[in-house]
């Protein structure tokens, strides 16, 4: 069989090098609908949409496959390429599967990678490379050059494309060779339990470090000064923000809308700044 037009065997009027050549262009325009709501969830929706558009010819099942990539998605922008080809790759296991495949995994493949890449590709990417690059186009531009501007982004360029591609087909047949044989032995609720929790790590660990709640009260007992945020730090540390997170998330199931939530914060916060209890 000719690989230029299938990846392996039997995926012939699937997922093509050509569709896969397709996810490697769109994810470089991933950042272009960034939003503090969900991120990058519609650069990710509109790198995914041209297969989902393949895989689906059933409207209701078309409809859940983009419900999935419309959520919450945030990662280094040149590694989330590895993820939407293991996602494509799961969503074809899906469309050939009638029914039995799981769709949650899908989702919970998506959480638990973002952050490990994420944390991988921000240290590499933005800590060391563009600061390498950056510094020698500097050193060229101080000296009057033009080549020094054009150089630090060549320079930072030419990783983050080949990252982006080479990343898009690694993920792909990662999937195609990984998700067959787990689905067979029997291990993949073993996966899907392990990804829940890894994901679950990473909204903790977003929520500590992204969510920064203080409140200043002070009561004084007996003579003895008493500072409430370190009572609480020391019973719970970071509590307000969990329980705030946990607020926020119950409206959310009761489909309060975004704006709504948004301008609630604001509002809320702005009065219980005002009145001295954050």
């Amino acid at each position: 069989m000719n690989t230029d037009e299938t990846i392996t065997e039997d995926y012939q009027n699937c997922i093509t090098k050509k569709d896969l050549h397709g996810i490697f262009f769109r994810s470089m325009t991933i950042m272009c609908s960034w939003n503090y709501e969900r991120q990058m969830h519609m650069g990710f929706m509109f790198a995914m949409s041209p297969i989902v558009d393949k895989l689906y010819k059933d409207e209701e099942e078309k409809k859940q496959a983009y419900r999935r990539h419309m959520e919450f998605f945030n990662c280094t922008p040149q590694t989330t390429s590895f993820i939407m080809g293991l996602v494509a790759s799961m969503e074809e296991q899906n469309a050939k599967s009638n029914g039995e495949f799981n769709t949650d995994s899908i989702s919970m493949i998506k959480t638990s990678l973002m952050g490990p890449l994420a944390g991988i590709g921000d240290s590499f990417f933005q800590g060391t490379l563009r600061i390498i690059t950056f510094g020698i186009g500097l050193s060229f531009a101080q000296q009057g050059s033009v080549i020094g501007p054009i150089l630090a982004v060549v320079l930072f360029t030419i990783p983050s494309v080949l990252t982006l591609y080479y990343g898009t087909f690694l993920g792909y047949k990662s999937g195609n060779k990984y998700l067959t044989k787990l689905y067979k032995e029997g291990l993949m609720e073993r996966v899907m339990q392990f990804a829940s929790i890894v994901g679950l790590a990473v909204v903790g660990g977003m929520v500590a470090s992204m969510v920064d709640i203080v409140t200043p009260l002070e009561f004084t007992s007996g003579g003895t000064n008493l500072i409430l945020q370190d009572m609480l730090d020391s019973i719970f540390p970071k509590l307000l923000p969990f329980i705030s997170v946990l607020g926020v998330y119950w409206l959310i199931k009761k489909n309060v809308s975004t704006n709504v939530l948004l301008f609630g914060i604001i509002i809320v916060g702005l009065i219980l700044s005002f009145i001295g209890i954050l």
